[in-house]
């Protein structure tokens, strides 16, 4: 049975609930410029009715007040952090292309591969009109010294620019970290308070939001929340919730717990590329104790920053920093030597089988041989020709013992096939690939230019030198000249060589690369050792050797980087670094529009609107004055009942 006092109470209900609604307006209109707020509204039902026991049914008792919630939709964060992350990857993209599109750079005010590439041509043709004058012999080695000039230059560029990507992902492996520490803390903030009170912590989720959003751009995020379940008691709500994130499908943060990453930095001989910088890192989560870098490689829980659906600001540093365009080193064991800890590895890539191309470490590294690595420190290169004119082209890795800790190789049966990698396979252009392919040229072209002044011989009579060459560590020059067979060495496989074996330090001409291209010494000092023709006493004007030098500049047959000719080499880098170029401003500046699209879409629904806070100012303020009246109406009718009925 209703009370005498049920409309005071009834109105009062109503006087509350405008009394929050009023207060939760004035919260959202204080908070209309706060980063990552979201609007709140008061969540109301009308109370359980009173039974009167009468002809006219129940009594209705006012309203509850059940909640301040967040007005949110979870499916417009999950777009927004899908977009995000592809949008931080292709801005980092966008950014560095832009900086190796200026790299490669020839026109009016920079001085780039062509200009230096036709002036030293030029100086070639003045010298074929003077083969005998020492001025226009000078003034041909200044030229080619220049484009050595330049190829070091370039590749000292790009390396700072892969260290500066190396360095780069190590901050945002640092800020992931602050990150997921400040999200478990707002997850153990949170429960206390929605526990505790059984009220939601709007605002701290609305922080940990704006964590999540940050991090999206940082890498791909999976987001959850799980209901906490009391086990003994499972129908009963227990206010607390377990929140997890995924990065690149792993645990990230799991409720109140979170993992570390840790930057582990590559030793020499952990290299993958021959042009890798020392010191890249790989991505771990922290390792128990104090780990060294072998252990993380043997045992420790990597980042899946290698994997296909890998986006965010590392995906874009990891493909720019390690992108090889696919060029990973993969191939078949056929053979195994237990004993000397060999593994032999048949290739048939095209970028595997010519050394020119090959971008393989020299000072060692990991090879996956089936399911299992192994530390490599020596590699020979080996290609034969059987009585059918078939070529394969193998690989014989020497295994470290001490660093593989006396694991040794499994004999494996050749029927098994298994397959053996080196390095992670990326499909993108990034600064191995530019490295490479400037190596590639640089090979093709000392091993041309060379080979046709070593047939001629010097005003002395004494055999021809070659221009170009490179230094190892001790400062030597290589000669590029195998003593054993009395030949220059060479990657083609001709008629007269079928049957080649290169090993990682043999004086060959893989030891040259773009960073230690330069001029030999002899020649450098002393001009007259360049040799201009190939017969002794045919005179100091005879000029055969420079006439096939200038021919090499467009003969294709003498020499062909990607089916082009010599001079052709910007064209073809060029083609490569614009089209990458263009392709990540064009992503950039979609994903930025897309970014947008949805962020206003996720704020027509979470932002707050002064227009509409006003119209619910006004709307809850009638309310207000409406369940004020109420009660004062009220007041006047117990008033007249208690003390002026029957007076």
């Amino acid at each position: 049975m209703s009370s005498t006092f049920l409309g005071l109470n009834t109105a009062y209900t109503g006087l509350q609930a405008s009394n929050a609604a009023l207060n939760t307006t004035a919260n959202n209109i204080a908070n209309v410029e706060s980063e990552g707020y979201s609007r709140q509204q008061v969540q109301t039902q009308a109370a359980n009715p009173i039974r009167s026991f009468t002809t006219y049914g129940c009594v209705g008792a006012g309203v509850d007040t059940l909640a301040i919630e967040r007005v949110r939709d979870i499916f417009y964060d999950e777009k927004f952090w899908e977009n995000n992350s592809k949008l931080g990857e292709y801005e980092i993209k966008d950014y560095y292309m832009d900086i190796i599109q200026k790299y490669y750079k020839d026109d009016d005010r920079v001085k780039g591969f062509n200009k230096i590439f036709d002036e030293f041509y030029d100086s070639l043709a003045e010298l074929a009109k003077m083969p005998g004058d020492v001025t226009a012999r000078q003034q041909a080695i200044g030229f080619a010294n220049n484009l050595c000039t330049y190829f070091n230059e370039m590749y000292t560029n790009l390396q700072k620019l892969q260290t500066d990507l190396n360095h780069e992902m190590k901050v945002n492996a640092d800020r992931i970290n602050s990150i997921s520490q400040e999200i478990c803390a707002l997850n153990k903030q949170i429960n206390v308070i929605e526990m505790n009170t059984g009220a939601m912590a709007n605002e701290l989720r609305d922080q940990r939001d704006l964590m999540v959003d940050e991090l999206s751009k940082i890498i791909d995020v999976d987001v959850e929340e799980i209901d906490i379940i009391d086990t003994n008691s499972p129908l009963r709500d227990t206010g607390g919730t377990r929140y997890v994130v995924k990065i690149c499908g792993q645990t990230l943060v799991n409720g109140n717990s979170y993992k570390t990453l840790t930057c582990v930095p590559r030793e020499n001989s952990e290299n993958v590329n021959q042009t890798d910088v020392n010191g890249l890192y790989d991505i771990y989560f922290t390792g128990e104790g104090e780990w060294s870098s072998q252990d993380y490689r043997d045992q420790g829980d990597a980042l899946n920053i290698y994997g296909g659906n890998t986006g965010g600001k590392l995906a874009g540093l990891i493909q720019m920093r390690d992108g090889n365009n696919g060029e990973q080193f993969a191939g078949t064991v056929t053979k195994v030597d237990a004993a000397a800890q060999k593994v032999t590895v048949e290739v048939s890539a095209d970028y595997l089988t010519d050394l020119n191309k090959l971008n393989l470490s020299q000072t060692g590294g990991i090879i996956t041989v089936g399911d299992t690595q192994y530390y490599y420190k020596s590699w020979t290169y080996h290609y034969a020709e059987d009585e059918n004119g078939k070529g394969t082209c193998t690989f014989e890795f020497e295994l470290d013992k001490e660093k593989d800790k006396g694991n040794n190789v499994t004999v494996f049966a050749a029927t098994q096939k298994l397959s053996a990698t080196i390095g992670p396979d990326v499909e993108y252009q990034g600064i191995p690939y530019y490295l490479s392919q400037m190596n590639e040229w640089v090979r093709m072209f000392s091993t041309a230019y060379n080979n046709i002044m070593k047939s001629g011989v010097q005003d002395n009579g004494d055999a021809g030198l070659g221009l170009f060459t490179c230094e190892n560590a001790s400062g030597k020059e290589y000669t590029f000249f195998d003593k054993s067979s009395t030949k220059t060495v060479s990657y083609e496989k001709t008629d007269e060589q079928d049957d080649i074996t290169v090993k990682q330090d043999d004086d060959s001409y893989y030891q040259l690369t773009a960073g230690n291209f330069k001029i030999v010494d002899a020649i450098l000092k002393d001009a007259n050792k360049l040799a201009t023709r190939t017969v002794e006493h045919s005179g100091p004007d005879h000029n055969n050797i420079v006439k096939s030098l200038i021919d090499l500049r467009t003969n294709t047959k003498a020499m062909s980087f990607r089916g082009c000719c010599a001079d052709q080499y910007l064209v073809c880098m060029l083609g490569d670094v614009a089209l990458n170029a263009q392709r990540a401003e064009t992503f950039k500046d979609n994903y930025e529009i897309m970014s947008n699209t949805i962020a206003n879409q996720r704020l027509s629904i979470s932002g707050v609107d002064n227009d509409e806070e006003a119209v619910n100012l006004t709307k809850f303020q009638q309310g207000y004055n409406m369940a004020s009246k109420m009660i004062q109406v009220l007041t006047e009718v117990y008033d007249r009942l208690i003390l002026q009925t029957g007076v």
